[in-house]
């Protein structure tokens, strides 16, 4: 029955995470948002102490249940496992834990974190690394879905469903989930467990409080006759059972060894006593552990594509080029980029939530996959703070629209020599006409009677929404640009 329990309530949080990765509607989020906010590490990032004391109090006693049923990581490694038990069955063995390689990761983890070398870092996050993996591999099948619904509704005048472009937002991020996917799927079909418990930083801060939890799978040596079930059927490899042991550190808490025990010799028990002498010194070493790892945290926490390409059918539309910027804008609601750039772990949730398609993954090696804004597709409308609202880790923090209006992260360029009005010899004005705060007026050319009118831009009213820079008639590159700031401000 607790096995039971634990996989009805990890298919629901496994699947409820995934929707907020696939709703571009942004429908989900209002409801659904808490799941993305209580996973650990972001929650670390975001100095939640609330969620980061229930988790920690949630390990204490029950051991490694985030693992099992919260972390989206642990509930897809779960599911390949499965898969291959199909295949073959009883396919695991015990093995002795490799906690050299554990706490080496977890350090080079919380080194790279302080250090700001977040692109490295966030490849073994694992709830950021599995949001790559749906926001890669299955948001463009969610969304294709979604347009053929759209498709046919509209064919009964019923517009319930709208369609969304697809497109591949940033090759280096798809190239990163694709290489995560595919280690993450060889290890969970061979071995189960083992990168939760040999590389995830997470399942090792949880390890070593785990080996305090109250409530134990335990073995009564009375009733065990050695048939090693439930170490062959154990994806943690945790089970001894040659001493009648666990290694609590890497127990999920799946309840497997229960469910394939014919004896009844496995059960959940209250603070079981230790079968072996040497268990002392594990626990010895395991208080170290504990202190070591959560200093390490503790610092990490304080320091802290469908396109239209032509214009009514005759004129082929050239695709804009990205402009060089000397600082790519930050959403609003992300206070500067240091502060950005120090909680995000590109988990790409802002990314699948961007109704206006202005954020998407960075190519640059300091910031990958992190996101950043770009307005070839669309610009960062004022009216909406959708990125503000789903963020979990506090990278963004939740703006109102009315706030958002008002918050500078960053001022428009005038580039002359791109501008329609020099290069063709053309009014225009486009620039003018679709800025929200009005920071753009036209002012004649020259002194001439005919001047041709150009832009001049009031970089103390512009808030950096790139709506001019996004409506800009010039290819391959916009004859205005934004620039961003380093540190916002509120004008």
């Amino acid at each position: 029955m607790l096995r039971k329990i634990r996989i009805t309530l990890a298919i629901i949080c496994f699947t409820l995470i995934t929707l907020l990765f696939l709703d571009f509607t942004g429908t989900l989020h209002v409801w659904l948002g808490w799941l993305a906010k209580i996973q650990f590490l972001p929650a670390v990032l975001a100095l939640n102490v609330g969620v980061v004391a229930a988790l920690l109090l949630l390990t204490i006693v029950f051991g490694r249940v985030y693992c099992s049923v919260i972390c989206p990581m642990g509930v897809l490694q779960d599911l390949i496992a499965w898969l291959g038990k199909k295949f073959k069955k009883n396919r695991y063995s015990y093995s002795p834990a490799k906690r050299w390689l554990r706490y080496s990761v977890l350090a080079l983890f919380v080194v790279l974190m302080v250090a700001g070398v977040h692109s490295i870092a966030i490849l073994v996050a694992p709830y950021s690394a599995y949001g790559r993996i749906v926001s890669n591999f299955l948001a463009p099948i969610y969304q294709w879905g979604n347009n053929l619904l759209a498709y046919f509704a509209e064919r009964y005048d019923s517009y319930q469903f709208y369609t969304v472009d697809v497109w591949l937002k940033s090759l280096p991020t798809f190239i990163v989930a694709g290489v995560t996917l595919i280690v993450i799927a060889v290890l969970a079909w061979r071995n189960g467990r083992t990168y939760c418990n040999t590389i995830c930083p997470v399942g090792t801060v949880l390890g070593v409080v785990s080996k305090f939890s109250l409530l134990k799978p335990a073995i009564d040596v009375k009733k065990c006759n050695g048939c090693t079930l439930c170490a062959r059927n154990c994806k943690a490899a945790c089970i001894n059972t040659k001493n009648h042991s666990v290694d609590y550190s890497r127990c999920v808490m799946c309840m497997d060894c229960l469910e394939n025990c014919h004896q009844q010799a496995f059960s959940l028990v209250f603070r079981p006593k230790t079968n072996t002498a040497s268990a002392k010194n594990e626990t010895d070493t395991s208080r170290r552990n504990f202190l070591t790892v959560s200093a390490l945290f503790a610092s990490t926490a304080l320091l802290k594509a469908q396109e239209k390409k032509v214009d009514g059918g005759l004129a082929i539309i050239e695709d804009k080029k990205i402009p060089k910027r000397s600082v790519s804008p930050k959403p609003a609601g992300s206070l500067s980029v240091k502060n950005f750039s120090q909680h995000c772990t590109a988990c790409q949730l802002c990314v699948s939530a961007c109704p206006n398609q202005v954020l998407r993954p960075s190519g640059s090696l300091l910031t990958l996959m992190q996101p950043e804004m770009s307005y070839e597709r669309g610009y960062c409308r004022p009216e909406c703070s959708r990125c503000s609202q789903v963020c979990p880790t506090g990278a963004i923090h939740p703006v109102q629209p009315e706030e958002k209006a008002a918050i500078q992260i960053g001022h428009a360029v005038w580039i002359k020599e791109n501008c329609v009005v020099n290069t063709d010899g053309v009014s225009c004005g486009n620039c003018a006409r679709h800025c929200p705060v009005g920071a753009i007026t036209m002012v004649p050319k020259d002194d001439s009677p005919d001047a041709k009118l150009i832009p001049s831009i009031d970089t103390e009213k512009c808030i950096g929404c790139g709506a001019c820079e996004n409506l800009c008639p010039a290819r391959p590159l916009s004859a205005i640009y934004v620039e961003g700031h380093e540190v916002h401000r509120e004008i």
